[in-house]
């Protein structure tokens, strides 16, 4: 895939970058370069390979999945301006 001027601009104008006409050429061979790495790194095999985290092998720490703090619905809705029912109410703002 090659990114000519005219992409090179449309990419700026959606990134709401301002880029000069005489700048475009230039840009466009730097996305160019990008996706010339990128179509290397799809030509890497990595059939079996494992995901890692980290370069170095360990095991993330786990903890159990528990609640351990909550019970407070009264208090926090007490500092609303408008509560109903259990839930901060708010004013409609999509019609």
């Amino acid at each position: 895939m090659s990114i000519d001027t005219d992409t090179a601009r449309r990419v700026a104008k959606l990134a709401r970058i301002k880029v000069e006409d005489d700048a475009l050429p230039a840009l466009a061979g730097e996305f160019n370069a990008i996706l010339g790495f990128i179509e290397q790194l799809n030509e890497v095999d990595v059939d079996g390979i494992e995901p890692m985290t980290s370069v170095t092998p360990q095991r993330l720490k786990r903890r159990e999945d528990v609640v351990t703090d909550g019970g407070y619905q009264e208090k926090v809705l007490a500092n609303a301006p408008d509560a109903r029912e259990g839930f901060f109410a708010v004013p409609k703002v999509v019609e």
